[in-house]
């Protein structure tokens, strides 16, 4: 009943955005703010326990009341709990009005108020960006960002609901991904020093958790845009570095709708002086056609396109379990 839940959350999202000063969300980062301040000592063991802590006990939780709403009420009530938890840890229009925005702005040839949303979005200073450069940031966010908030939710949700553990997968993803992200916005803003044990274990236990999610949104990519020159950019991405995810994504991407992806990154505006090395360095250009405005509709359609490639997919496998 997984693909149920799935459409009648996605239906739910478009008609009721999630505000992004939902209750749920503040939970959130309160309780990776209680976790760090309570068990981040700076040692490894301490480390890998604060993480379980603040994504795994909230998954566990998840999973306990989807059983419990099997065991004493009906399948249709954990259908409706499945939902509720989608409804919070998926969906387009958490991160797309800042897309439409900016597109829009920039199709009316305003280019500095593009650079304003984009830096708002971001928290990075886009104050010297040519057109084409906004362009290509626009695409590498939204699509990194239809990851994370759409396909690598699908990913987990489906697999651990196949095996009976309900949407414990959705919230393991999110929750993963946001505890490595806010906890290193945190030590980066010198508001909450979080350690480099701590930083350390979210960030490789995101990228074990997104390792999958990653490659399948690639491969999504590539089924429903120009196959085979998404998988010569992946292919080539793999085999400059085959450990970064996003990457890979963008690699897909770039080959898909044939743009150029990649390059020079943005400074956050928030720790001056204070970047990652690997950001100030960048990534290497994926070769393709000078970002345009009409890539922008070319990457909404590939969404698009890859979200009702998985939703079919998800439909069959659904219509096949309940006639077997």
């Amino acid at each position: 009943m997984s693909f149920f839940a799935i459409v009648f959350a996605l239906l739910l999202e478009q008609v009721r955005p999630l505000s992004h000063l939902n209750p749920v969300h503040a939970a959130m980062r309160a309780w990776s703010r209680w976790v760090r301040s309570n068990f981040d000592t700076g040692r490894a063991p301490h480390a890998g326990f604060a993480w379980a802590l603040a994504v795994l006990l909230p998954s566990v939780i998840a999973l306990a009341l989807h059983w419990m709403l099997i065991a004493f009420l009906a399948w249709p009530f954990a259908v409706v709990w499945s939902v509720v938890v989608l409804y919070f840890t998926l969906g387009f229009r958490q991160f797309s009005h800042h897309f439409t925005e900016i597109r829009d702005a920039l199709e009316l040839g305003d280019e500095e108020s593009a650079r304003r949303l984009l830096a708002q979005w971001q928290q990075v200073d886009a104050s010297d960006l040519p057109k084409r450069e906004i362009v290509r940031h626009v695409i590498e966010y939204s699509v990194l960002a239809a990851h994370r908030h759409v396909f690598g939710v699908l990913c987990w949700f489906s697999l651990l609901a196949a095996l009976g553990l309900g949407p414990m997968g959705a919230v393991m993803y999110r929750l993963s991904e946001f505890v490595a992200r806010y906890w290193k916005y945190k030590n980066a803003t010198q508001q909450q020093p979080v350690s480099q044990a701590l930083q350390t274990v979210a960030t490789r236990a995101w990228w074990l958790i997104d390792w999958l999610p990653a490659r399948i949104t690639a491969l999504g990519f590539a089924v429903v845009g120009s196959f085979e020159d998404a998988i010569d950019a992946w292919r080539s991405q793999a085999q400059r570095d085959a450990e970064d995810n996003d990457a890979i994504i963008l690699a897909a991407t770039a080959g898909a709708i044939n743009v150029r992806l990649g390059g020079e990154v943005l400074k956050p505006v928030f720790a001056p002086g204070a970047q990652d090395t690997a950001l100030d360095q960048g990534t290497e250009s994926i070769p393709g056609r000078e970002p345009e405005l009409a890539h922008l509709r070319s990457v909404v359609g590939l969404v698009w396109r890859s979200v009702v490639m998985w939703l079919v997919l998800l439909a069959l496998l659904t219509l096949a379990r309940l006639l077997g």
